[in-house]
C-alpha cells in the first residue's frame, strides 16, 4: 500500500479574534522559542559525533521537523483565515461566533455550543467548528427551530432553546 493519502476536505476559514490572536501567539512562540532551543540541543546533539547511533539528534531532528511543519501550517493558514469579531445583523438566527443551547429531543438534554472556525474548536469548553454536522445543521435556526443532525450515534433532532453573541 501507497503512502498517498487523499487531501483533506477544505475547511471554512472563518475564525474568531480570540482564535486569531492565540494561533499568532503560538505562531510567535515556536518561532521564536521553541525552534531556536531545538536547533541549540540539536547542534550539541550533533557534535557528539556518529548520528547513526545517537537518538538524542535523531530525537531532535524529529522535532524540529515537526515545528517546521507547523510554523509552515501557521504561515500559510493565518494568510487566508477571516477575523470575524462583529455578532450579526440578526442576532436571532444562529451564525458564525454564537453560543447556542439545545435540546435533544429524544431524551430532553440539554447542550450548549459555541460555533467557532476549524483551528480554534475545544471540545471541552463546547466550541464547535463550523464544519461539523452539527453547526451545519443549526446555521440560520431560531429559538424554538428543529433540526435534525446525522451524529455518530445516528440521525438526531434537536430544537433550539437559546441563541447568544458575545463571549
Amino acid at each position: 500500500m501507497g503512502r498517498w493519502r487523499p487531501p483533506p476536505e477544505k475547511s471554512t476559514a472563518l475564525i474568531t479574534r480570540e482564535g486569531h490572536e492565540r494561533l499568532k501567539a503560538e505562531l510567535d512562540e515556536l518561532w521564536r522559542v521553541r525552534r531556536p532551543e531545538v536547533v541549540k540541543a540539536l547542534a550539541a546533539a550533533a557534535a557528539e559525533g556518529d548520528r547513526s547511533e545517537n537518538a538524542e539528534y535523531a530525537y531532535r531532528k524529529k522535532q524540529l521537523g515537526e515545528i517546521d511543519r507547523r510554523v509552515r501550517y501557521l504561515t500559510k493558514r493565518l494568510q487566508v483565515l477571516r477575523v470575524v469579531d462583529a455578532a450579526p445583523a440578526d442576532r436571532e438566527a444562529v451564525f458564525f461566533g454564537a453560543t447556542v443551547e439545545i435540546e435533544n429531543l429524544a431524551n430532553g438534554e440539554l447542550s450548549c455550543y459555541r460555533i467557532v472556525g476549524p483551528d480554534e474548536t475545544d471540545a471541552r469548553r463546547g466550541w464547535i467548528s463550523i464544519d461539523s454536522p452539527l453547526a451545519r445543521a443549526m446555521l440560520k435556526k431560531r429559538v424554538d427551530d428543529e433540526f435534525e443532525a446525522m451524529l455518530p450515534a445516528g440521525l438526531t433532532r434537536f430544537a433550539i432553546v437559546e441563541v447568544r453573541y458575545g463571549a
